[in-house]
């Protein structure tokens, strides 16, 4: 559980470029899934789809030495309402960047459909058959985590579930060029909760761009609580943060 006291100290790491942080976090990633697959048959992971995660997923791509076919993959939320097709759909973004890019054992996309609860249930069952070795995630201009947009639930009891989006979140993703204008964006999406993300045993957050400067000074110095979600990685003790010039300005 997640109380306002607990404030583990954070691993930050800055980086000049959003290019060098890439591939610095690429870098670090493939490390950690490497020691793991020498002490370990497989590994489960999470990924989170957007824009600043992109270059950190190119770099990951070109490591070396990862067994991928040893690996299942997760991601971490989902429109409701757009085709499965869609270029917009988080699936279908990770598809391009990574999952069908490399030879994974499984990947699990999340596929709304008509049923939402029955969806959720099925993918939190399958999220908890066994324990989450990495995840890597970024945090939202509202300081999000996944799609939970303040005030979120930082104890939620459910690994996945439905949510309204919020007109920041919203927002975000126009100005990211994921939509043409704020009317494209759906209002709901399906997410993993604060609860199950922080369940992984070792988190990397990669978070560039002048946009996320306040989100990530509130990260680090707001109150551990669901004003602003992205406190609570303040509680995992591996999560390491990587920033770049520009989300890093307003820090000390």
């Amino acid at each position: 559980m997640i109380t306002s006291e607990l404030n583990i100290s954070m691993d930050i790491r800055r980086v000049d470029t959003r290019d060098n942080l890439g591939k610095v976090a690429g870098a670090d990633i493939a490390e950690a899934m490497r020691a793991r697959l020498h002490t370990q048959s497989h590994l489960r992971m999470i990924f989170a789809a957007a824009p600043s995660q992109r270059e950190m997923l190119q770099a990951l791509i070109a490591q070396d030495g990862i067994d991928w076919s040893r690996v299942t993959a997760f991601h971490m939320d989902e429109y409701i309402g757009l085709p499965e097709d869609a270029p917009q759909s988080f699936g279908m973004w990770l598809r391009d960047a990574i999952f069908d890019r490399v030879p994974f054992a499984h990947v699990h996309l999340i596929r709304p459909g008509s049923d939402l609860e029955a969806t959720c249930s099925a993918y939190g069952d399958k999220l908890m058959e066994a324990p989450i070795d990495l995840v890597l995630l970024g945090i939202g201009a509202n300081g999000h985590l996944a799609f939970n947009d303040p005030p979120a639930d930082l104890n939620d009891p459910l690994p996945v579930k439905v949510v309204t989006l919020d007109a920041v979140c919203r927002q975000q993703q126009v100005d990211d060029g994921c939509f043409n204008s704020f009317a494209d964006v759906p209002r709901m999406a399906i997410t993993l909760t604060v609860t199950m993300l922080l369940r992984g045993d070792r988190l990397f957050c990669c978070v560039p761009g002048a946009n996320k400067s306040d989100a990530v000074r509130s990260m680090v110095n707001d109150p551990i609580g669901g004003n602003c979600p992205a406190t609570a990685l303040r509680t995992h003790p591996r999560c390491t943060i990587y920033l770049d010039r520009d989300s890093s300005s307003d820090l000390d």
